[in-house]
């Protein structure tokens, strides 16, 4: 009997990575990335007014490129025997769809809309919206929509860029049938059932940002939206009131996309899910193991199987939800706002006027001063690295805030804004690096702390993603602060490689994401273990974390 194979798609938010991988031992046959044109070139967005938004043909061209670079030079003998394929996005994403499911911004008129384009995950545009909405589900007498969200809605959520969008954009308003995340919009491109009252909606979407629980009976009531916005009424109805986890197939794949993506028809196409949540799956979450996907921010998660007693209700986390991660587990998700963006930020930051003085001297030639530029911001975060390694903890006397691009968990408020104290006319480069590496140790480390406070269990901790891989020195740093071993998982792509295991499920090749997850696991390949003179110390430090936090979010904000 042939080997089978299926297909992984990761939608970051800078590129789109797909992977063909051997469903019995999980090695990946090829892969390939595509770059988003339009985003690299900072298009529809406005950083200074935390607006993100990407062009769905950024979408739908990377998934053709990536998925044929992929295939590239495989031959027949894979290509005949891949038997399904399935997505993971960045969320929430949404878009607004007219009747037929098409984003507006590929309907004429729109072409050039940033409101017409998908809303990306780190949009803070409706951070008021948020905060209309946490109020009324605490005020309006009837139940509390928040309560499995972690108890606060957050701005990077479905609800909050609707009803920001709507309000501001009246020919958006106008205009738009219904709503679809980006994980929903692909798989059903893939089918060819883009009809927003039929596709199949994401269970991880839709129970961890848009407040749908069974227990509503769906989304929030109709009083509820329209007690929001009078502007919200019908939308419910042209939305959904079922969702299905990664292990349900979406259909089978349209001939014409079978054509654009060189593959037999009749492929198996899965029900999308977010990145992070496949990522865990990919990197091998499973009960009691917290789960970090370590990247431009954090995705901290964790499963647990269901006792028959009542849900227990976590505080201030970013959900969870029956199936979010695992099928018949329930799935909690929490995590920072920033992680590896902060590092960026500093680097780009320090970097900045030398880079500008280079682009000024006219004695080097073009291609030297790019030579120049790329290999210092490529270098830029490892020299950091290296440098801050050598500053003993008690030396450093200058303490951060990782809330530069907000906080998500616990207790979101993208309101607040990142700080540093203890400066001094010796604090150099390194020691102020060394104390964001502080900062968002400390910011996963009340993560941890609230999960296990509202009786969650975390017995071993397993880092995914780009940070985890190429930075040791933060991942020894975040060991310490959370006086606990950390694996680091040995897959390359583990979100690629977790829709991967969803698609052959959804294609019958396993029984389920367990069994997918023992066949097609790749293990660990490094484990970083605290200090415990250093952890003793950081115990120290983070009560002074805590400190300035408070007072920076109850005085300055």
């Amino acid at each position: 009997m042939a080997k089978k194979y299926v297909i992984g798609v990761d939608y970051g938010t800078d590129s789109v990575r797909s992977v063909v991988v051997d469903t019995t031992s999980g090695n990946i046959a090829g892969t390939s990335v595509f770059e988003y044109p339009r985003w690299k070139k900072g298009l529809y967005c406005d950083p200074s007014a935390n607006r993100f938004r990407q062009h769905p043909l950024d979408y739908t061209e990377g998934l053709e490129r990536s998925v044929r670079g992929a295939l590239r030079g495989l031959g027949r003998q894979i290509t005949d025997n891949i038997a399904g394929i399935t997505v993971d996005t960045t969320g929430s994403t949404p878009v607004a769809v007219d009747r037929n499911g098409t984003p507006l911004s590929l309907v004429p008129g729109f072409e050039d809309d940033p409101d017409a384009m998908f809303i990306l995950w780190k949009d803070h545009t409706a951070v008021d919206e948020a905060a209309e909405i946490n109020e009324l589900a605490r005020s309006w007498g009837g139940t509390d929509y928040t309560k499995y969200e972690g108890g606060i809605y957050s701005s990077e959520w479905f609800w909050s860029k609707i009803l920001h969008v709507t309000r501001k954009n009246r020919r958006i308003r106008e205009n738009a049938f219904s709503w679809v995340e980006h994980c929903d919009w692909i798989p059903a491109l893939l089918t060819g059932n883009t009809d927003p009252l039929k596709l199949k909606r994401s269970r991880c979407a839709a129970g961890h940002k848009a407040m749908w629980h069974k227990n509503f009976g769906g989304l929030p009531s109709e009083d509820f939206l329209t007690g929001l916005d009078s502007g919200l009424a019908g939308l419910r109805d042209r939305l959904y009131t079922e969702t299905f986890a990664c292990d349900v197939s979406a259909g089978t794949m349209s001939a014409e996309w079978a054509k654009k993506l060189g593959l037999p028809p009749g492929i198996k196409v899965g029900v999308g899910a977010f990145d992070a949540h496949l990522g865990a799956v990919g990197g091998g979450i499973s009960p009691g193991q917290l789960i970090k996907v370590m990247g431009t921010s954090t995705c901290d998660m964790l499963v647990s199987p269901f006792t028959g007693e009542e849900e227990r209700l976590v505080r201030g986390i970013c959900g969870q939800v029956d199936g979010s991660i695992i099928p018949g587990m329930l799935g909690l998700e929490a995590g920072q706002s920033a992680f590896g963006d902060i590092y960026a930020w500093f680097g780009t930051l320090i970097s900045w006027p030398v880079s500008e003085i280079i682009g000024k001297m006219s004695w080097l030639d073009s291609r030297t001063r790019k030579r120049i530029k790329s290999e210092t911001s490529e270098a830029m975060i490892s020299e950091l690295s290296r440098a801050a390694r050598q500053v003993l903890t008690e030396e450093s006397a200058v303490l951060a805030l990782d809330w530069m691009n907000g906080r998500r968990t616990p207790d979101a408020n993208q309101a607040l804004k990142g700080a540093i104290a203890g400066l001094s006319l010796g604090s150099d480069a390194p020691r102020i690096f060394r104390a964001l590496v502080e900062a968002t140790a400390f910011g996963s480390r009340m993560i941890n702390e609230r999960f296990v406070s509202e009786g969650m269990k975390i017995d071993g901790v397993i880092a995914v993603g780009g940070v985890a891989k190429k930075n040791p020195f933060v991942m020894q740093v975040v060991s310490d602060v959370l006086n606990m071993p950390i694996k680091a998982a040995k897959a390359e792509q583990p979100s690629a490689l977790g829709s991967a295991m969803a698609a052959s499920v959804i294609a019958g090749i396993h029984a389920d994401i367990p069994a997918a997850q023992k066949a097609m696991g790749s293990g660990f390949e490094k484990t970083y273990r605290p200090d415990p003179a250093r952890a003793a110390k950081y115990d120290v430090i983070f009560k002074e974390y805590m400190k300035f936090g408070a007072f920076i979010e109850n005085e300055m904000t």
